[in-house]
């Protein structure tokens, strides 16, 4: 199979735009990890590599770069600039990434845990293993358990600030979350972009996800409350990730120009995980109570 470029979903509102990306659907693989490259001085280049066994979907989130891709055929350069365009990069593509501008964001969703055996830094190696039709076989853990009790009432308490891994480079930085370390297993992944300076999004809780929010580019504040309490968490690091279990409400607004809010959750899709209703929020959690 050959790089591709793939549509993906556009959800057009006044108060800012989304994009979404889950397991199976938007890509043809279920997310191990998921990792983002920032803080790259315009003109940089990544390092070019390949993947033994890894396919990887590149978006990006902010500004734009140039992804050269070569599946043993000669390169081809793609473009990168739109936030509802993923390039999917299948194994055994050798790749590079360059000409970012500036203040520019790479979201990479890979299907396989970190694993330096899966990786091929050296172009000749890569052309005489893809030459030989075949590469060492690379065995990847199984998918994560994840034991959780839904029916736990989680207050503001359990929600915190995750310092996340933070790579640094001359040519640029990187933050992974890794499912096979992470505090939940990721299954999709949305962003909002496109925020007007003034709008609100958010304004609802879920019954079963839990979540990780990060400010990719820019800032915004993203105000929590249990029914009980309330607290706001400013959001500027793209390295700081905010953790929200089931049961809280929230709601994003301050957003600065250019902003991203990459959000990352532990369930697909689905309306009936949503409560959109502050009353029948109350209804729930603090009458229940």
């Amino acid at each position: 199979m050959k790089p591709q470029l793939l549509s993906l979903p556009k959800i057009l509102d006044p108060r800012g735009n989304l994009t979404f990306i889950q397991n199976g659907s938007q890509v043809p693989f279920d997310i191990r990890r998921a990792y983002w490259i920032y803080d790259v001085p315009g003109g940089e280049e990544r390092h070019g590599h390949a993947f033994r066994t890894s396919s990887e979907l590149i978006v990006a989130l902010s500004g734009s770069f140039d992804v050269v891709v070569d599946s043993g055929d000669g390169e081809r350069r793609i473009q990168l600039g739109r936030s509802f365009y993923g390039l999917y990069v299948p194994p055994m593509t050798w790749r590079r990434i360059d000409n970012f501008s500036t203040n520019s964001v790479a979201l990479v969703l890979s299907s396989t845990n970190y694993d330096e055996r899966d990786y091929v830094r050296d172009r000749d190696l890569w052309l005489e293993e893809l030459n030989a039709g075949g590469c060492p076989e690379v065995k990847q853990a199984g998918a994560s358990v994840w034991n959780y009790d839904f029916s736990r009432r989680n207050t503001l308490d359990d929600c915190r600030i995750v310092e996340l891994s933070r790579i640094c480079h001359p040519n640029g930085s990187l933050t992974v979350v890794d499912n096979a370390a992470n505090l939940f297993p990721v299954k999709r992944v949305f962003y909002l972009y496109d925020v007007p300076g003034d709008s609100e999004r958010g304004g609802h809780s879920h019954f079963k996800a839990h979540e990780f929010i990060v400010a990719a580019s820019g800032s915004f504040d993203v105000t929590l409350t249990d029914g009980v309490d309330e607290r706001k968490f400013s959001l500027n690091r793209p390295y700081r990730a905010l953790y929200i279990p089931n049961g809280i409400w929230r709601s994003l607004d301050n957003f600065s120009s250019g902003s991203v809010s990459l959000v990352l959750t532990s369930e697909l899709y689905s309306e009936e995980d949503y409560c959109r209703s502050k009353s029948r929020y109350n209804e729930i959690y603090v009458k229940g109570q």
